[in-house]
């Protein structure tokens, strides 16, 4: 009796539905889809590795993020940010991403490997924090606006390391010549961007409002995206980039809400595919590797948040228990994370898979308990009743 043939329409089918249900659980117990998607991607493997539509399918997912992101911020509001939350941004560079590098080098990696996991190490999960202050209704709490912030801070700086990692992973020598010519493409990938919003895309609101609402216009919007980020590629930069860099471009038309309205839908139908497939690429048959580091990395990157939220919050002009508050809130790792990750050679991958989830875990924990210890650190203090003498006015 022959094997069974499952037609791909078949098993693409099934694997969304797999994913909606495993995403449905996560919405009831309270977890990430994107751990579980990993989880789902580990546990599948050996049936989906290497399989190339599944990663076009997954990279169109996670350039529509970050085109979504991008519009978020035209460049005029993309520099009062930074300057607002540069201290904490600054502090948050130095811990997270260059401290652990000098970690992951007394580890014996090189300094290329050692960059790529600090920059993995480096950036909390935007996804995953925003949807938790929102769904633990603390979004209106006063340390919300300042992890944002940090958070839009990270968002600009860790697309630019990924760009930078590309470069440096490519199998080209290092000279101060190659690295100049990286960072060369990067501006000049972002100058165009600017421009290009500046002088076009800003004068085209009319554009919009007349055609957003036809169905051929999502179709403008995705082959912009795509194509600035595949236009990253040719430069040997980042998707990542190209595609944050193009939001920035749209972003000029100041119509965002319309335009994600419009995308959001598509990003969310393929976002899913990309944790997915990463998980397909990590396989735990021997083991997790360099498990002291592991743990290191675990422990640092929890203390490492936790000071830069505290200090950074504090820089900001919150109150010690509010920025206690938003530092154990901060620790979560995720969809930059697995970017960078799945740039990392097969062993340093996995250690890298077992990191993110582990972190994700421990960051949603610390997150939920976070009210809870800070308010037992810093205990409201009842106010002194005040008491009538008897014939005083």
């Amino acid at each position: 009796m022959g094997e069974v043939y499952f037609p791909v329409l078949f098993i693409a089918g099934a694997v969304f539905i797999l994913l909606f249900v495993v995403g449905f659980v996560g919405l009831k117990i309270r977890i990430p889809g994107v751990v579980l998607y990993i989880l789902l991607g580990i546990g599948l493997g050996g049936h989906f590795s290497g399989n190339h539509l599944l990663h076009l399918a997954g990279e169109v997912g996670i350039v529509l993020l970050f085109f979504m992101l991008g519009m978020e911020f035209p460049a005029r509001r993309l520099a009062g940010i930074a300057k607002k939350v540069a201290p904490a941004g600054t502090l948050d560079l130095v811990l997270n991403l260059f401290l652990t590098m000098g970690i992951c080098m007394a580890f014996g990696l090189d300094w290329i490997t050692a960059f790529l996991m600090g920059s993995m190490v480096y950036a909390t999960s935007s996804s995953i924090t925003a949807k938790i202050l929102e769904t633990s209704k603390r979004m209106a709490n006063p340390e919300s606006e300042f992890m944002l912030a940090l958070l839009i801070f990270e968002d600009i700086a860790a697309p630019v390391a990924v760009a930078v990692l590309v470069g440096l992973t490519a199998g080209a020598a290092l000279t101060a010549m190659t690295f100049g010519l990286i960072m060369a493409k990067i501006v000049a990938l972002i100058i165009g961007a600017v421009i290009i919003g500046h002088l076009i895309f800003s004068r085209l609101g009319g554009f919009v409002d007349r055609y957003i609402s036809q169905d051929i216009f999502i179709l403008l919007m995705v082959g912009i995206a795509l194509s600035y980020g595949g236009l990253a590629l040719m430069l040997g930069l980042s998707e990542v980039l190209g595609a944050f860099l193009a939001g920035i471009i749209l972003a000029e038309m100041q119509r965002t809400e319309h335009l994600e309205h419009a995308v959001l839908p598509i990003r969310d139908l393929f976002l899913p595919l990309f944790f997915f497939y990463f998980g397909t690429t990590i396989t735990f048959g021997d083991g997790v590797p360099m498990v002291p580091l592991l743990i290191t990395l675990l422990i640092w990157s929890i203390a490492g948040k936790i000071i830069t939220g505290y200090y950074g919050a504090r820089l900001y002009g919150l109150s010690k228990k509010v920025s206690l508050r938003a530092g154990l809130s901060f620790t979560q790792r995720g969809e930059f994370s697995v970017i960078i990750a799945a740039m990392a050679a097969d062993t340093i991958r996995v250690l890298s898979g077992a990191f993110i989830l582990a972190s994700a875990m421990l960051g949603i924990l610390l997150f939920e308990l976070a009210p809870k210890i800070t308010n037992a650190l810093f205990p409201k203090k009842d106010k002194p009743r005040k008491y009538k003498v008897p014939g005083s006015s």
